[in-house]
C-alpha cells in the first residue's frame, strides 16, 4: 500500500511540474522512478516515464487550452517535425547504457538551464506566432528537440519551451502551453518504441498517470500566477532543472564508479 502511494504522490509531483512549467515531467519523472521508487533497470523508467508524462501533459493541455494560452499552428508543426525525429532518437537510447544515459541527460539539463537563465528577462511578443517567414526555424527547433526527446526518453518539454521561445519570441506563459502538444506527442512517439520492446511497467506508468492528471490542474493554476512576475516563472523553471540534474549527476556517478 505505501509503494502504491508513493507511486501516486510521486505523478502528482511529476504533473504539477508540467502543468507548471511544461517540461520537466520526464527530468522528474525517471529520477523519481530509478531512485525513490526503486526501478532497477533505467531503460524501463525511461519507457514508462515517456508513456505517464505523454498524458499528463495532455491532461495540463486541457487546462492551458481553456485559458487560451496554446498557439495552436506552432503546435503542429512543431510537433509534426518532431515525431520522426522521436522514433530515431528512440531507437538510439535503447543502444546505450542506462547510466551513461542519465549522466548524458543530467549534463544536457544544465546547458539548457543556463541559456534559460540568460534570458529570463525576456517577455516575449503577445502576438507572436508561426509564419512563413519562421516556419523552417521551428521545424528545424522541432526535429532536433524530438531527436533528443527520444534518445533520452523524455517529453522534451524543457527543450520544447526554450526552443519555442527561440524561434518565436513567445511569451514563456504561451510556450509553456504551446509545448505540453508537443510533449504529449514526443513522449507517446518515445512510449510506443519502449513498449514494442518490453520496456513499459504499465502499473507503475497507471500510478503515475492518475497522480500526474491530479497535479498537473494545480500546476496550470500556479503558472498562471507565477507569469505576472517578470522572470520568475524562467528562473523556477531552470531551478527545477539545476537541481535535479545535479542529483542525477552525483547518482550517475556513484553507479558508474560502483559498475
Amino acid at each position: 500500500m505505501l509503494h502504491l502511494f508513493t507511486e501516486i504522490v510521486s505523478g502528482s509531483l511529476v504533473g504539477f511540474i508540467l502543468g507548471l512549467i511544461g517540461g520537466g515531467g520526464s527530468i522528474l519523472a525517471v529520477p523519481l522512478m530509478v531512485y525513490v521508487v526503486g526501478v532497477k533497470n533505467p531503460h524501463i523508467a525511461i519507457g514508462t516515464s515517456a508513456l505517464a508524462v505523454a498524458v499528463n501533459a495532455l491532461a495540463g493541455l486541457v487546462s492551458h487550452a481553456r485559458s487560451g494560452t496554446v498557439k495552436w499552428r506552432c503546435a503542429g508543426i512543431f510537433s509534426i517535425s518532431g515525431i520522426l525525429g522521436a522514433f530515431v532518437g528512440a531507437a538510439m537510447g535503447k543502444a546505450v547504457d542506462g547510466q551513461k544515459l542519465l549522466l548524458f541527460f543530467a549534463l544536457l539539463m544544465i546547458v539548457v538551464g543556463v541559456l534559460m537563465i540568460r534570458g529570463r528577462k525576456n517577455p516575449g511578443c503577445a502576438g507572436a506566432a508561426c509564419n512563413r517567414s519562421n516556419a523552417p526555424k521551428v521545424v528545424m527547433f522541432g526535429a532536433g528537440s524530438g531527436l533528443l526527446s527520444g534518445f533520452f526518453g523524455i517529453g522534451g518539454g524543457f527543450l520544447i519551451v526554450p526552443g519555442l521561445i527561440a524561434c518565436t519570441n513567445m511569451p514563456i506563459l504561451n510556450a509553456i502551453g504551446t509545448s505540453l502538444v508537443a510533449v504529449a506527442a514526443f513522449g507517446l512517439s518515445t512510449a510506443i518504441s519502449y513498449i514494442l520492446s518490453g520496456m513499459v511497467d504499465w502499473q507503475l506508468a497507471g500510478m503515475f498517470i492518475i497522480g500526474g492528471v491530479v497535479g498537473s490542474f494545480a500546476g496550470t493554476a500556479a503558472a498562471r500566477r507565477l507569469s505576472g512576475s517578470r522572470g520568475a516563472l524562467t528562473t523556477f523553471f531552470a531551478g527545477v532543472i539545476f537541481c535535479v540534474a545535479a542529483y542525477m549527476i552525483w547518482k550517475s556517478v556513484q553507479a558508474l564508479m560502483l559498475a
